[in-house]
């Protein structure tokens, strides 16, 4: 362990200290730990729908990932073999069911389609804690099998994804140049700030409570916040990026995608503000068409691929 992290775990324990009137135990530490990363955890959601009830062709597939865990996944195929495909993400508590209103016309216009489960979500395998830098590493591993396909052309593999999903899908952009084309939906800006709303939704004092959990959660999950918010992150995405973000998002302002936007660094990232709440699709899919145009411009741009479809 670096000396600055265990400085950071002594001031840690010193707060607790504090809290529990100066008399600390492991057991104690340990205790409010578990309850922290308890009461943070996602709430684990099971699909009710699959691609089957939208007509499309897939088969579920398992892909391994990080820690010796496995993703649950669908794959729905393009109608043409070497076609481009799109991993599609789900962002905190969701599941593969989240973004299939998009598989269809995803289908429709040449892409395959790969939705899966993020650990401790859907029908993946469950892990010690989950984490914006842990969704990026499933993304990292679905990215990978993607490209693997015999039907997928591996220059053409791209990423929608929502919330907390879309965060990761920008820190995976950040540090890596196969990312085809990048859609991200209601992303915030900073994870310190989601945080404390969520906090200060659940009626818990920053001070001195909501200050020690988010420096305990930043301290467990290993990153700096700053380095892997997406107001940090945008600036060094180099694939073409959709940002897409509701004006009645009452969970992620808007103002938070203005504020990604505006911290971009070139005209290959586009803003695109629709009606609709955080997790309210149905404008979404009524801008389908933006998204398809986009990802199709994105693709064609990398050289030849298998011509997309319109029927």
């Amino acid at each position: 362990m670096h000396a600055g992290n265990e400085g950071m775990n002594v001031r840690l324990q010193t707060v607790i200290g504090v809290l529990v009137g100066g008399s600390v135990t492991s057991l104690a530490i340990v205790g409010f730990h578990w309850l922290v990363r308890y009461s943070l955890a996602p709430r684990r959601v099971l699909e009710q729908r699959t691609p089957a009830d939208l007509g499309l062709p897939h088969r579920p597939v398992q892909i391994p990932t990080a820690n010796g865990r496995s993703l649950f996944a669908w794959f729905v195929p393009a109608a043409t073999d070497r076609a481009p495909a799109m991993a599609l993400l789900h962002g905190w508590g969701g599941n593969a069911d989240t973004l299939l209103p998009l598989a269809g016309p995803l289908h429709k216009a040449g892409f395959g389609v790969l939705l899966f489960d993020a650990r401790c979500h859907g029908r993946s395998d469950a892990d010690t804690f989950m984490s914006m830098p842990r969704f990026a590493e499933d993304l990292e591993h679905a990215l990978a099998w993607l490209r693997e396909q015999p039907s997928v052309v591996p220059h053409g593999v791209g990423v929608i994804a929502h919330s907390v999903g879309a965060g990761a899908a920008l820190l995976v952009a950040s540090r890596s140049h196969d990312v085809a084309a990048l859609v991200s939906i209601a992303a915030f800006a900073h994870p310190a700030q989601m945080m404390r709303r969520l906090l200060a939704s659940k009626h818990i004092p920053y001070m001195p409570f909501g200050w020690y959990i988010l420096r305990y959660v930043q301290h467990a999950v290993g990153y700096r916040f700053d380095d892997i918010a997406p107001i940090a992150t945008i600036g060094r995405v180099r694939c073409p990026t959709l940002l897409v973000h509701g004006t009645e998002d009452a969970t992620v302002p808007v103002t938070e995608a203005y504020a990604i936007y505006g911290a971009r660094s070139g005209d290959h990232v586009q803003l695109k503000i629709i009606a609709g709440s955080h997790d309210d699709y149905g404008n979404l899919e009524r801008q389908v068409d933006t998204l398809v145009t986009f990802l199709r411009g994105a693709v064609s741009a990398l050289g030849p691929a298998a011509p997309f479809t319109d029927g």
